[in-house]
């Protein structure tokens, strides 16, 4: 089974998008949509302290009326955050996920954040690990192993 590291191996080293609890709603929505993601890791020095989505957004700001220009970051921020490490398994992460209802999780080593992983990205992993075992099977049943 795969872990977090495997994940992490093929993705960008700078794609970690964070964003601050003091900034606005407004500010970070921007930097998302700017970005193409859904998601920010929210620091303060160097710390997970919480998670801001489109998810968020919606319900917290738009639907409760609320100014996205005024509002801070903190205000309406998922916390506390479920993190992963690169050591856990993709079967532990998709677990997680689900449990919590969440799409994104930070990972973390040593209390430094050191990349995110989406629910997205767990599927792809999976789905690589399928056709290699289904590669080696029919290598295996062909006789050519």
């Amino acid at each position: 089974m795969g872990t977090v590291r495997n994940i992490l191996a093929g993705k960008d080293k700078d794609s970690i998008l964070t964003t601050t609890e003091e900034r606005t709603v407004y500010e970070a929505i921007a930097f998302m949509a700017e970005n193409r993601v859904g998601a920010l890791v929210v620091v303060q020095a160097a710390a997970v302290v919480g998670m801001i989505t489109e998810r968020d957004y919606l319900r917290k700001v738009a639907l409760q009326g609320r100014s996205s220009k005024e509002t801070p970051v903190s205000a309406i921020m998922s916390s506390p955050v479920v993190t992963v490490s690169s050591t856990d398994t993709v079967d532990h992460c998709m677990a997680l996920m689900t449990e919590n209802r969440c799409r994104h999780l930070p990972v973390v080593t040593a209390g430094r954040l050191v990349g995110l992983i989406s629910i997205g990205d767990c599927v792809k992993q999976v789905v690589r690990e399928q056709k290699e075992e289904i590669g080696f099977l029919e290598d295996y049943i062909g006789g050519r192993s």
